[in-house]
């Protein structure tokens, strides 16, 4: 087993690249080592670990053109779009922790209730320990390095294992962390499935995965082996329903950003859009104009974007561009794009009309540049629709009457929710990221990410004469006064 061992079966034009061979003993040695250092890491203080955030983030910034040429080579991600949805958001999240930390760790004192009078009461935040990260291939630093971030400011240790379908990615995060932190503390394993597996053996104090529903299922059963709490950032199809009233231009402008971010490999896209059938034409017409504006070319022209990249290998190009022929077998119309290329798992960004509720493309959660359009008589309908699926890790709603959504959101379920656009609420700290049943459990972002790797310890501390001591048998008839004056008056 080595670091950068790929599986040929699951990816495809990408180059191995060597680094230094470990062995399953390796890991149960580092993980030794980490559960001895993560009991010196309890002990740190706030400014111990400021000094750490910052050497994260002074790291990212020094590598950032090798982050930039990393992606282009695992998926033909732009310097660009690598700034604005791997550097950007990673920056903020250290900056959040490194401003907001000292007041994370702080003790919270609550309320204690009178029957224990005398008392005090406080939640006492502490590290979990020895914690494993499973990172995605889809933003391969970002969510690596985000939920690492958390996991120093709460104080503890981390073992990460980045994507094996982005090795360049994995790579330069190896490198990048090998310079600020020693294996004992932070230790990244490169490499395919049968090192997850290894890793999964390992009774952790914490795993955070994010990636798909049915890997979610294998890494949440594999935990439970060990009792191990588990966050799990997983998926699903994220609807958008555009309503009556809404501002059709608008609408088209930031649905389209979202989706073709990335190529659609994104966990929060627009994964499918209901409309009212009389907006539709008015909603695709703007749609491919908007589209030709992202990326200055008409769609026999779009693998010269260099603002479009790739799907990440040969199995995930041939999964979603199979949802294409299927949908139109089963009467979808492609009403922009649907051209496809192989060679560079090139797929071009599409709009898809008429699409069945039994295609493909409507039970599986795309993960590349298709959507599917499905028209709604009624509001209703279209939550009817929503509601048949399993909950969503997001749902979007456009629309002019603050009613309307607070219709939809009341009658609807999903892990987070943005009005009148997309995406974005990824960015607010304040807001916990998260799913709800298949598409996630836990959260994290800003405090939540602290909490997240965090144990909140209750302690309770009596006084030398407690009030408790008057319950203590034997139960006299004066006891039994107590209990019931205490029951009628103070609980």
């Amino acid at each position: 087993m080595t670091q950068a061992t790929l599986s040929s079966a699951n990816v495809s034009n990408t180059a191995v690249i060597q680094t230094k061979s470990f062995t399953p003993k390796d890991i149960d040695r580092i993980f030794n080592a980490q559960k001895k250092k993560s009991l010196e890491l309890r002990l740190t203080n706030f400014k111990t670990r400021i000094v750490k955030l910052k050497k994260l983030k002074s790291a990212v910034l020094k590598y950032q053109t090798e982050i930039q040429k990393a992606l282009h080579a695992d998926f033909r991600k732009s310097a660009g779009e690598v700034d604005i949805t791997e550097i950007l958001p990673t920056i903020a999240e250290i900056n959040d922790a490194i401003r907001h930390v000292k007041h994370w760790m702080r003790p919270k004192n609550v309320m204690t209730p009178p029957t224990l009078l005398g008392a005090t009461s406080r939640i006492v935040y502490e590290p979990k320990g020895v914690c494993l990260i499973i990172a995605p291939w889809n933003y391969p630093f970002h969510l690596a390095i985000a939920p690492l971030a958390a996991a120093i400011a709460a104080g503890n240790t981390v073992m990460l294992k980045p994507s094996e379908f982005t090795p360049h990615t994995a790579n330069v995060i190896n490198l990048m962390l090998g310079e600020v932190f020693s294996e004992e503390e932070v230790a990244v394993f490169e490499g395919d499935v049968t090192v997850a597996t290894a890793l999964l053996e390992i009774p952790f104090d914490h795993i955070f995965f994010t990636g798909s529903t049915p890997v979610g299922k294998i890494v949440m059963t594999a935990a439970a082996k060990n009792l191990t709490s588990v966050t799990l950032e997983l998926g699903g199809k994220s609807p958008s329903i555009i309503a009556e009233d809404a501002d059709m231009k608008v609408a088209a402008e930031r649905i389209m950003w979202g989706k073709f971010l990335n190529a659609g490999q994104t966990c929060v896209a627009p994964d499918y859009l209901l409309i009212p059938e009389s907006k539709i034409d008015e909603f695709v017409k703007h749609a491919k104009e908007t589209t030709e504006s992202f990326f200055k070319s008409k769609p026999e022209n779009f693998t010269a974007s260099t603002d479009f990249c790739r799907i990440v290998n040969a199995k995930n190009f041939s999964r979603v561009s199979s949802y294409i022929d299927d949908a139109v077998k089963k009467g979808a119309k492609i009403a922009y794009g649907g051209e496809v290329r192989s060679s560079d798992n090139f797929i071009a960004p599409t709009i898809l009309t008429n699409v069945a509720l039994d295609a493909k493309i409507m039970e599986d959660e795309i993960f590349g540049p298709l959507l599917p359009i499905v028209t709604y008589k009624t509001l209703d309908d279209a939550i009817h629709i929503i509601n048949e699926r399993p909950k969503p890790l997001a749902l979007y709603v456009f629309t002019k009457k603050r009613s309307t959504s607070k219709y939809v959101l009341r009658r609807t379920s999903s892990g987070g929710a943005v009005i009148n656009d997309v995406i974005l609420h990824l960015v607010n700290p304040n807001l916990p990221f998260g799913g709800v049943n298949h598409s996630g459990h836990g959260s994290y972002h800003g405090i939540f990410g602290f909490k997240t790797f965090s144990h909140e310890r209750s302690v309770l501390q009596t006084p030398k004469a407690s009030i408790a001591k008057m319950m203590y048998p034997p139960y006299s008839s004066f006891v039994r006064l107590m209990v019931k004056l205490t029951t009628k008056f103070f609980v």
